[in-house]
């Protein structure tokens, strides 16, 4: 149907993926520890949000770009790399708040740039659109490999799936370290390990080899 072969392959393959650990679920780990639920919550959507645009690419044959050219791959690879240690090496440098209470760490926590952290740090993962690039397409009939819609459906159900996991990822970091962020020492610490997190999966991504 629509010309998708072994959707319930595919199905399987792409929970396998999801539950794989990986550069945004450490993201989405880092966050939810570090900062709360609702902070878990937004890098999950974040990160969900930037997979529509790998979908985007990949049904509209964008994302050939990245797999041909090697120089538009490095780009936006160093771009992605460079963001990451950034929002790293922020985390790890931010300034302590002996005043810092839980209660208002809404009024602490920029909740609009964690959402858009979250987009940023998988769109400019070059690693995702070739993905999305060399996945799909074993999954579609060779005589539909030049329509748009299989591309379509495979990629907006790898992204519910994967979405509700990171969900259900955030809610239970969240939740198992809720008393730990109490402690304002430990959450102190808790940040510069997220920081940390943040710079290594920058590196990561800069040493990665098309």
């Amino acid at each position: 149907m629509f010309g998708i072969i072994n959707f319930e392959a595919f199905l399987i393959a792409g929970l396998i993926m999801n539950l794989t650990p990986g550069a945004d679920t450490m993201y989405i780990l880092g966050r939810s520890i570090a900062q709360g639920k609702k902070a878990g919550i937004l890098s999950a959507l974040g990160i969900s949000t930037g997979g529509i645009f790998h979908i985007i690419f990949a049904t509209l044959g964008l994302s050939i770009i990245l797999a041909k050219s090697a120089t538009a791959f490095e780009i936006v690879k160093y771009l992605g790399a460079a963001y990451l240690i950034f929002l790293g090496l922020k985390t790890i440098f931010k300034k302590a708040d002996e005043k810092f209470e839980l209660t208002n760490e809404s009024e602490v926590v920029n909740y609009r740039k964690i959402y858009l952290s979250g987009i940023l740090t998988n769109i400019l993962n070059p690693k995702v659109a070739l993905f999305f690039l060399a996945f799909l397409p074993q999954f579609i009939a060779p005589n539909y490999v030049e329509s748009s819609l299989p591309f379509l459906i495979l990629g907006v159900t790898f992204l519910l799936t994967g979405t509700i996991w990171c969900l259900i990822l955030a809610i239970f970091a969240s939740k198992l370290s809720e008393q730990i962020r109490k402690n304002y020492k430990i959450k102190m610490w808790l940040d510069k390990i997220t920081g940390g997190i943040f710079v290594a999966l920058g590196i990561k991504l800069a040493l990665m080899k098309k």
